[in-house]
């Protein structure tokens, strides 16, 4: 079913499969959002997010549905100063776990037909988000690559990650860009656990490579799209401005 979009993900590191969901569901998961972000308490949530407060924070979402803000949204005193839907940078970390309508996309037949055609036998799902990239505020994805963050140990072991377009995805609104191949040159550095008292809980183990903006290819993606993203491509996204 997905034969010539695997041929490319495996050459290149990443595939765009276009009308991947239906224009519905998209609009029930986007409206599913609204309802939650709708329901959230402002104050509780940053409390939660603010990494300043809280480095253990990502960790500490792992297992919970958490909204992180955009470092825009707030003024010197720490009130908000937008309206609280555009004022979001993600939802995260376990949707797929907790929220019915995220969880039919991720069990959805058509996920499980696509995951065992990249040859996956025993699949696990490490997290799931929805970022918002919202006109003005949309922050700037760094090159990275997301193996840096969820590394599988074990030759046999390796991540793929899915994203969905619930938006059309230009190169004017901050689509996704990538290196073609660079899945092939190797984990570039990780993000551990720190082992010294008294300092920052996760460390880097090596600086970010200085990567050439000419190497980058966009890849944008039409509203129902899904993007594959293997675990060792580096790969960005601009701001939505």
């Amino acid at each position: 079913m997905f034969e010539k979009v695997i041929e490319d993900f495996r050459k290149n590191g990443f595939a765009v499969i276009p009308d991947f969901i239906d224009g519905k569901f998209v609009e029930e998961l986007k409206q599913r959002i609204h309802e939650l972000v709708e329901d959230m308490d402002v104050n509780k949530e940053k409390l939660n997010t603010d990494s300043t407060t809280n480095p253990n924070v990502d960790v500490e979402s792992a297992d919970k549905i958490r909204f992180f803000f955009e470092k825009e949204a707030f003024d010197e005193k720490g009130n908000l100063k937008i309206n609280k839907h555009k004022a979001l940078f993600r939802i995260g970390f376990a949707l797929h776990c907790l929220d019915p309508t995220f969880k039919k996309l991720t069990f959805s037949q058509k996920v499980q037909t696509l995951v065992k055609e990249l040859g996956f036998v025993e699949p696990r799902v490490a997290q799931s988000m929805y970022i918002f990239k919202n006109p003005e505020i949309g922050g700037v994805f760094i090159p990275h690559q997301d193996a840096t963050y969820l590394h599988a140990v074990g030759d046999d072991l390796r991540e793929v990650g899915v994203w969905f377009a619930l938006e059309d995805a230009t190169e004017d609104n901050g689509c996704l860009s990538f290196i073609p191949g660079s899945h092939k040159t190797g984990l570039h550095r990780q993000y551990i656990r720190n082992e010294k008292e008294n300092d920052p809980p996760f460390v880097f183990t090596k600086d970010n490579p200085d990567y050439k903006d000419s190497d980058f290819v966009a890849a944008p993606a039409k509203k129902g799209s899904a993007v594959l993203i293997d675990g060792l491509v580096v790969h960005r996204s601009a701001e939505n401005r």
